[in-house]
């Protein structure tokens, strides 16, 4: 097997392109006015409320989600986890931002990738209502528990439920206040489990930027999009805008926006407008190529001949995409998934390296067809 690797291999190309994609800092415009309002002569999505168990709480939970106009399980959707602030629960967005209708509405003007959009309750506790004191440290502790409910018992219990795709690709995270700390702090944590993330106006919780983004280089490698936004009245902008120098002193490609606005509603709103549009870019052979480096560089496959096997023969297939010649990328995108397999029968790459490569080689295969 190791000999018939090698034969490939050799019929690659022998050359390859420097590993990196991320979005850059933008300008942006703000929202127009009625971007957060129902619309009646456009098709909606749809709002339910769905229970899982978690094994890290010991107990069932509620998540609210949305799954957009036109949805059915025969097609499979990206992810986006959006939380909420220290005083709500998984209705918060529901009840005061509109996320429903943001999203309904740029799906009618053609903005978004499909996708779902997860609601949870960020405090990860059996009693989790934010009813109380909600600075009570049993309280706090529960925003932290929550990275492990949500690797461990929400994600996938959204994977059995609806038909998603099962990769970093395919996953954001986001949120507002006490859940945009969340989300930068779990989603810079994980990258081998996010790859686009999003901090609205987030709040003291956020780590600290050097233990956020400890290897500038590695971080803006994996990543996909990083948006921070604040409003310029909101006295925790400061947590925002130092993370976003620190980002740009390190050459972490991101997105920055000082909204119109204090610690409010209208900031959380316009922030997932402007973010929603920007996620889930379709996967190209280029993106898979380029997580082919990645995983070589991580270890994940076997360094050296490997890695650069599997990158030469995407080279291929980034060719063929290139040209429009449809037919043969899906042919050498077929014989990709063959040379993984072989791979990993020999030991030269790691099950989360061959499934990575699987989902993406399957995906791109089904939208050349």
């Amino acid at each position: 097997m190791k000999g018939r690797i090698s034969f490939i291999g050799i019929l690659s190309l022998l050359f390859t392109i420097p590993f990196g994609s991320a979005f850059a800092l933008s300008n942006i415009v703000p929202a127009p006015p009625g971007y957060d309002q129902y619309r009646d002569d456009i098709d909606h999505g749809k709002m339910e409320t769905i229970t899982y168990y978690s094994g890290t709480v010991g107990t069932e939970r509620n998540a609210m989600v949305y799954t957009p106009p036109g949805y059915t399980k025969e097609k499979k959707y990206n992810v986006l986890y959006l939380l909420h602030g220290i005083g709500g629960d998984e209705r918060e967005w529901y009840e005061q931002m509109n996320p429903h209708h943001i999203l309904d509405n740029l799906y009618a003007q053609n903005k978004l990738e499909p996708m779902i959009v997860v609601l949870p309750n960020g405090r990860a506790m059996k009693n989790d209502s934010a009813d109380g004191d909600i600075f009570d440290p049993e309280k706090i502790a529960a925003f932290e528990t929550f990275e492990y409910d949500l690797l461990n018992d929400l994600i996938p219990a959204i994977e059995a439920k609806y038909p998603v795709w099962e990769n970093r690709h395919h996953r954001a995270l986001a949120g507002l206040s006490m859940g945009g700390g969340q989300s930068l702090n779990f989603g810079l944590k994980h990258l081998d489990v996010f790859s686009h993330i999003g901090g609205f106006s987030s709040a003291p919780n956020t780590m600290n930027p050097d233990v956020l983004v400890p290897n500038p280089k590695e971080t803006a490698g994996k990543l996909k999009l990083l948006w921070l936004s604040s409003g310029d009245r909101d006295d925790l902008t400061s947590i925002s805008q130092n993370f976003h120098h620190y980002l740009t002193e390190n050459n972490v490609p991101h997105n920055w926006y000082l909204d119109d606005g204090d610690h409010e509603p209208k900031v959380w709103s316009s922030g997932l407008y402007h973010f929603s549009q920007l996620l889930f870019e379709p996967i190209t052979s280029a993106d898979i190529r380029s997580l082919v480096e990645h995983l070589g560089e991580e270890g994940e496959i076997e360094e050296g001949r490997s890695a650069r096997i599997l990158i030469h023969h995407m080279t291929a297939v980034e060719l063929f995409e290139e040209q429009g010649a449809m037919e043969k990328a899906i042919k050498h995108m077929e014989s990709f998934k063959v040379l993984i397999e072989l791979h990993m029968e020999n030991n030269l790459i790691s099950e989360k390296a061959y499934n990575e490569l699987k989902t993406d080689a399957d995906f791109l295969i089904t939208k050349w067809r």
